[in-house]
């Protein structure tokens, strides 16, 4: 199944990522995807469209631009996906067909209203992201990295084949003491798929993260008081005075 945290941009935006090329590297790891998406940001002036999830393990990092940036951004994320040994198939396609754009996934954007929030208590800070294969072990490995360093647990993401990611933010030290904490002691419950630690992720990149709900802050309802309508009594007459001599 398909899995979409995407919405249509508005006319003249969406107008402007279909006149640009598409960039798409997949992987068979989350952490490997999100290192790979962080790695073509950084590399080039694209923009980051989504994830798209296809079950079994795959993920594709989806990114428009201009063609000579995708094609750095493209090179990039390659390179860093082949570093995790985790690449799976790149694809660069310079104008896309509008059908092509009509059907697939490929030209919306990450909602950011709600997600700007999320991080307001953990600005510049880094993210580290430990995949095991199996639900004991992340649940194990994420008790200990909580318990080892001064860091937060931000979100959770699966992506079939058994795998499922955590994610964590903090203090790069304390991200990558926990790091290394969560994978001793997922190796020891059960099969350790992949990590990796962000120290400075971008904002564009933060903002695709599968945030815990709890984490998103609803910003409180203005309270105007109530008007309250009175009755307008009878005017009374009073007696004119009488003129002193």
């Amino acid at each position: 199944m398909i899995e979409r945290i995407a919405t249509p941009l508005p006319g003249r935006e969406s107008g402007l990522l279909m006149e640009s090329a598409l960039g798409l590297v997949s992987t068979s790891s989350y952490p490997a995807i999100v290192g790979t998406a962080d790695a073509m940001l950084k590399s080039a002036g694209v923009m980051l469209i989504g994830y798209e999830k296809v079950g079994g393990g795959y993920c594709t990092a989806v990114v428009r631009g201009k063609t000579s940036d995708v094609r750095l951004a493209v090179e990039a994320g390659v390179q860093t996906a082949k570093e995790f040994g985790q690449l799976v198939s790149s694809s660069i396609i310079p104008r896309p067909l509008a059908n092509l754009e009509a059907v697939l996934p490929i030209n919306s954007r990450i909602p950011r209203y709600a997600r700007k929030q999320a991080f307001s208590h953990f600005s510049n800070q880094a993210i580290g992201l430990l995949e095991t294969r199996g639900f004991p072990a992340l649940v194990g490995a994420s008790n200990t990295m909580l318990r080892a360093a001064e860091v937060h647990l931000i979100g959770y993401e699966k992506i079939g084949a058994g795998l499922c990611t955590v994610i964590i933010q903090g203090h790069v030290a304390d991200v990558i003491y926990a790091i290394d904490a969560g994978m001793k002691e997922a190796e020891r419950i059960g099969e350790l798929h992949a990590v990796m630690v962000i120290p400075r992720p971008l904002d564009e990149l933060e903002q695709s993260l599968p945030i815990s709900p709890a984490l998103l802050e609803v910003p409180e309802p203005l309270l105007l008081p109530s008007l309250v309508r009175q009755e307008v009594g009878e005017l009374l007459e009073l007696p004119a005075k009488t003129p002193e001599r």
